[in-house]
């Protein structure tokens, strides 16, 4: 090894963007994200990572992971990954731990792709050339109108041809709006555009069963945390008892979690998220659980941080174009992709690592540490 492939630096940086309109979901409202960028640097070459989490990772990372990543190698990814599972021990793991070893992780990533000047799904080996996406938002928060140009500017501007909405408002208390909600969404894409829901974990067990029946008469595919995905039982039950698709995992922080969801029977497609499972080390992974079991992983949200993985796992369902992240990734970083036709295709320019570099111009307005 040279001195050049060794770690050399850790920083950090904190951005927080308010959005473009009050927004929520079943369970939760909010009026800005934050997103806790991770900088790994060898000599002249930096790799980045991020995701989206609150400032107190941006600490974790300084604090307990630096110490560890710091003069270790740079090839060695999950030799990495694993020191710093190890060393937040005490801090505990599930949540901003795992958050800030995931920003670390694909910084990581990055910087060894960069290296060796390859695209990162070159490096990790493409499974396939292109990354199905569905578009994602719908907020609860939302008019009709808003909705309905949400929606359309996927389906017809962006010719995606899938897309999603929240459901569950205020912790499932406006069933009936949330039924309206749902006829004018499929009202908004026509009969041929697949019609996602996300209900947060806002319904009751029984709750979403009934639901569902509407759901399926608007022809409502995926329907995402009908129930907190802490209650694997309870999803599993309710998995066998409706039509369309369950599909939960976006709280896993672990690998163990996402093999006690699988060995539930608690979901058609597991969800996982780059950004709090651990990074890419731990993200694929939990996609090779999933394919041993015969399911497909779909990516939650970040959809930047997640597209050369995607792109490298053979049981890839696809991957959330979420609308707050899109915004904030195409604010603070060039060489964004294009989901035109309802896909993106990581690597194409042949740029090295994720193909991403923070526009410091565009974003230093938003950095608040």
């Amino acid at each position: 090894m040279t001195a050049k492939e060794t770690v050399e630096r850790l920083d950090t940086a904190v951005y927080t963007v308010p959005t473009d309109a009050p927004e929520a979901d079943g369970t939760l409202s909010w009026n800005s994200t934050t997103l806790v960028l991770a900088t790994v640097r060898c000599g002249p070459v930096a790799g980045i990572g991020y995701t989206y989490a609150p400032a107190a990772a941006a600490r974790i990372i300084d604090d307990v992971l630096a110490g560890v990543v710091v003069g270790g190698l740079a090839f060695d990814v999950p030799r990495l990954n694993e020191a710093m599972h190890r060393a937040v021990r005490n801090a505990g793991l599930p949540g901003v731990a795992a958050q800030a070893i995931a920003a670390v992780d694909i910084a990581l990533w990055d910087l060894k792709a960069r290296l060796l000047g390859l695209p990162l799904v070159d490096l990790l080996g493409a499974a396939r050339d292109d990354v199905p996406v569905y578009g994602s938002g719908g907020f609860t928060t939302y008019d009709a109108a808003r909705q309905d140009r949400q929606l359309r500017d996927w389906v017809e501007g962006e010719g995606i041809p899938r897309v999603k909405i929240k459901i569950g408002e205020s912790w499932g208390r406006c069933e009936e709006r949330d039924r309206r909600r749902v006829t004018e969404a499929r009202a908004s894409v026509g009969d041929t555009t697949a019609l996602y829901v996300d209900a947060n974990g806002a319904y009751s067990a029984k709750q979403a069963v009934r639901v569902a029946g509407a759901l399926a008469d608007a022809g409502v595919t995926w329907f995402e945390e009908p129930v907190s995905s802490d209650h694997l039982d309870t999803l599993a039950r309710i998995r066998d008892h409706v039509t369309m698709d369950v599909t939960a995992g976006e709280y896993g922080y672990t690998l163990p979690y996402f093999e006690h969801m699988l060995a539930a029977g608690a979901v058609d497609c597991l969800q996982a998220d780059v950004t709090r499972c651990g990074g890419i080390t731990v993200w694929l992974r939990a996609a090779a659980l999933a394919q041993a079991r015969g399911l497909e992983i779909s990516g939650h949200c970040a959809p930047h941080a997640h597209a050369h993985a995607a792109a490298a796992v053979p049981n890839l369902r696809h991957l959330e174009w979420f609308h707050d992240h899109v915004r904030i990734e195409r604010i603070l970083f060039d060489g964004v992709l294009d989901p035109g036709g309802g896909s993106v295709t990581p690597g194409s320019g042949g740029e090295p690592g994720l193909g991403l570099t923070l526009h410091a111009e565009r974003a230093q307005p938003y950095r608040v540490s």
